[in-house]
């Protein structure tokens, strides 16, 4: 498995604090069965930085002493970059990254609502060849009371990622329904842990796509691992499968069928 959004570089957010944590986190995620991670530090949403320099040179430097450690991850670069104002200028300056090297970028919204500028920014991203990620859409608001905003910029050309922690209920009721809303609406590509410390929030990223497999069936757990896949190799995403809905339908007719 590939986990697309993670805090596991130590001391530079409220993610790992330490090479303690980045250990205990890059461990516990090769037994889930991930193979690769990759790291997503806050950059510009008010409180962290993270420019692409540091993160490459500090994403290096935990591989090589993970490959010391012996522990089978590997870490690829990248941000959780908050659409501001400045955004476009600091891709021209090169203080962002992509995700690992591709022409995936994992952009974050205010949790309150939409940025007015947001339409324009997934615009010029396209035009630049890059293709925006929305990072937990399920958190944000305004999407969680008008899902149709985030169709919205979908259509516009964004891509939007839940977070398993929100499918498998750590942040509350109402996000789970949303998460699981928008799921079943096609309107989420990809599934990642968004993982910040093994007591805190881990990764549950094998629980939840064996509970999508269990509610959505086994064709959208491919859909959401393949695309994770494609970040890393930086491909398009997969077509999407048939909606869930018929497909539970369609099992509940069999179901009065007994095998002969």
């Amino acid at each position: 498995m590939i986990d697309i959004h993670t805090h596991i570089l130590p001391g530079v957010d409220d993610g790992a604090a330490n090479w303690d944590d980045t250990l205990n986190m890059a461990r516990a995620a090769a037994l889930e069965g991930i193979t690769t991670l990759i790291a997503t530090p806050h950059h510009a949403n008010g409180q962290y930085i993270n420019s692409a320099d540091e993160v490459v040179a500090l994403t290096r430097s935990i591989n090589e002493q993970l490959i010391a450690e012996g522990v089978p991850v590997t870490i690829a670069t990248g941000q959780e970059i908050r659409v501001h104002g400045d955004l476009l200028d600091a891709w021209f300056r090169n203080e962002l990254l992509p995700l690992a090297d591709s022409h995936y970028v994992l952009i974050e919204m205010p949790s309150s609502r939409i940025p007015m500028e947001i339409d324009e920014l997934i615009h010029e991203l396209n035009i630049l060849k890059l293709k925006p990620i929305i990072a937990h859409p399920e958190r944000n608001a305004e999407i969680v009371k008008h899902p149709e905003r985030l169709a919205e910029l979908i259509e516009r050309g964004a891509f939007a990622q839940v977070t398993t922690h929100s499918l498998l209920g750590g942040f509350g009721r109402r996000i789970e329904k949303a998460a699981w809303s928008l799921c079943r609406s096609g309107l989420i590509h990809i599934v990642s842990s968004d993982a910040h410390h093994m007591e805190r929030r881990g990764f549950r990223l094998r629980e939840a796509y064996d509970v999508i497999r269990g509610r959505m069936g086994k064709p959208w757990e491919n859909y959401f691992l393949n695309n994770a896949q494609c970040v890393i190799e930086d491909k398009p995403f997969s077509s999407k499968p048939e909606p869930p809905l018929l497909e539970g339908v369609i099992r509940r007719l069999l179901s009065y069928f007994p095998n002969k």
